[in-house]
C-alpha cells in the first residue's frame, strides 16, 4: 500500500472512531428539553420569565418528589417531560395527589389521529398554537380543557383531594411560542389556581441541589468531568494517539530497517529434494546416493582416493588402518548395496551407524 493511501485510511479510521465516541460519550442534551433553564425552542425559560413578570410566585424544584416537605397550603407541581410518558401516575405522584396537591404533566402518550399537525385551539385567552396530531379520544367532554373534534389535547382528572392535568404535547408554552402570548397565558391559568404554591420540577431535567448531588455521589471531580464535554474530548484525543502509535508501530523513534535473511540455496535445494523423495517413498535412492558419498568420504580418510573400491578390499584396509573389526562396516556397506526400499526407521538407524563409524575413525 502506498504511503499516501495508508495515511488516508488511517485518518478515515481515526475520524470514524471520534464520531462514534462522540455519539455515545457526548452529553445527553435531550434531558434538558422542557427545562426553564433552557433557551432552546423546546425550553421553558421564556415562560418562566413571563410568570415572574406577572408577579406570580414560582419556584424551581430540584429534588426527588418524595423529599418534598408538606406545606400549609396546597402545592401545584408542573412537570414538562423531555419525552412522552405514559398517562399512568407513578407511586410518588399518587402520594402527591393524596396530600391534596395538584399536578400538571405536559407530554403524555396518546393515539395519533387524523388531526392536522399544526392547529389553533380556542381558549379563553385566544387561539393556542398546538403542534401535534396526538389526541386523547377517551376523555369525557366535561373534562376537556383544550381540544377539538378529534379528541382532547389538555384534560384533567380529579382525585379525592387533588387533581392532575395532562397534555399530549410537551411544548404547550415552549420558547418557540413566546410570540404567541395566548400559549403562555393559557398555561399560566392551568397552574395558577386557588392561590396554590407553584413549583416547576427541574429534577427530572437533571438539575439537583448540592445536598442531593452529594448524597447521590456526584460531588467528585471525576464525575463532573465525566458529564461535561471535556471528558469525551480527552477520550477522543487518547484514541487518536493510540491509532497513531499503532499506525507507526514504534515508540516515536526512527524506523529500523529489517535485515534481509541470507538464503542458502544449497540447503533449500536439499530440503526441497528431500521433501520430494519422502513423498515418493524413494528410500532406496537415498540409501544409494548417501551410501556412495559416505563411502568416498571414508576412503579419503583412509587415503584410498575417490574411486569406489570393492566391499572386501575396503573391509580389509579398514581393519589394517583402524585395528577395528570390520563387522559393523560390513553391515553398513551391505545395506548400501541393497536395491530395495527400507522403512524410515531402518533409514534413520543406518544413518546413525555411519555417524558412529566416522567417530570411531577419528
Amino acid at each position: 500500500m502506498k504511503k499516501s493511501n495508508r495515511v488516508a485510511w488511517l485518518g478515515a479510521i481515526a475520524l470514524a472512531v471520534i464520531i462514534i465516541l462522540s455519539f455515545f460519550a457526548a452529553p445527553n442534551t435531550k434531558i434538558y428539553s422542557g427545562s426553564t433553564y433552557s433557551r432552546s425552542p423546546d425550553g421553558y425559560g421564556a415562560w418562566y420569565a413571563y410568570m415572574q413578570q406577572q408577579g406570580i410566585t414560582i419556584q424551581r424544584w430540584q429534588k426527588p418528589l418524595e423529599d418534598f416537605q408538606p406545606e400549609k397550603t396546597p402545592v401545584t407541581l408542573l412537570r414538562v417531560m423531555s419525552s412522552l410518558r405514559e398517562e399512568n401516575l407513578l407511586f410518588d405522584e399518587q402520594e402527591w395527589l393524596a396530600k391534596g396537591n395538584n399536578l400538571v404533566i405536559l407530554g403524555v402518550k396518546a393515539p395519533v389521529t387524523q388531526a392536522n399537525f399544526n392547529s389553533q385551539q380556542k381558549s379563553a385567552f385566544g387561539n393556542v398554537k398546538i403542534a401535534t396530531k396526538r389526541r386523547n379520544i377517551k376523555v369525557e367532554k366535561n373534562s376537556i380543557s383544550l381540544g377539538d373534534r378529534f379528541g382532547a389535547v389538555v384534560w384533567e382528572e380529579k382525585s379525592d383531594k387533588g387533581k392532575v392535568i395532562f397534555s399530549t404535547t410537551p411544548y404547550l408554552a415552549a420558547n418557540a411560542y413566546q410570540d404567541n402570548l395566548s400559549n403562555f397565558q393559557y398555561l399560566a391559568s392551568l397552574v395558577n389556581q386557588k392561590n396554590n404554591k407553584l413549583f416547576v420540577d427541574e429534577y427530572i431535567h437533571g438539575y439537583k441541589d448540592a445536598d442531593i448531588k452529594e448524597s447521590e455521589g456526584e460531588g467528585s471531580l471525576w464525575r463532573y468531568f465525566a458529564k461535561t464535554p471535556l471528558f469525551p474530548a480527552l477520550v477522543q484525543v487518547g484514541v487518536l494517539l493510540l491509532v497513531l502509535i499503532w499506525a507507526k508501530n514504534q515508540r516515536f523513534g526512527k524506523p529500523i530497517a529489517l535485515e534481509t535473511p541470507v538464503i542458502d540455496n544449497s540447503q533449500a535445494y536439499i530440503q526441497a529434494l528431500a521433501g520430494v523423495l519422502e513423498k515418493a517413498e524413494s528410500s532406496d535412492f537415498v540409501v544409494e546416493m548417501v551410501g556412495k558419498e559416505e563411502q568416498i568420504q571414508l576412503q579419503k580418510s583412509l587415503g584410498l582416493g575417490t574411486t569406489l573400491l570393492e566391499r572386501q578390499a575396503l573391509l580389509q584396509v579398514w581393519q589394517e588402518k583402524t585395528g577395528q573389526s570390520p563387522a559393523e562396516l560390513d553391515v553398513i556397506l551391505k545395506l548400501s548395496n541393497r536395491k530395495q526400499r527400507i522403512s524410515e526407521r531402518e533409514l534413520l538407524s543406518w544413518l546413525a551407524k555411519w555417524r558412529t563409524l566416522k567417530e570411531v575413525k577419528k
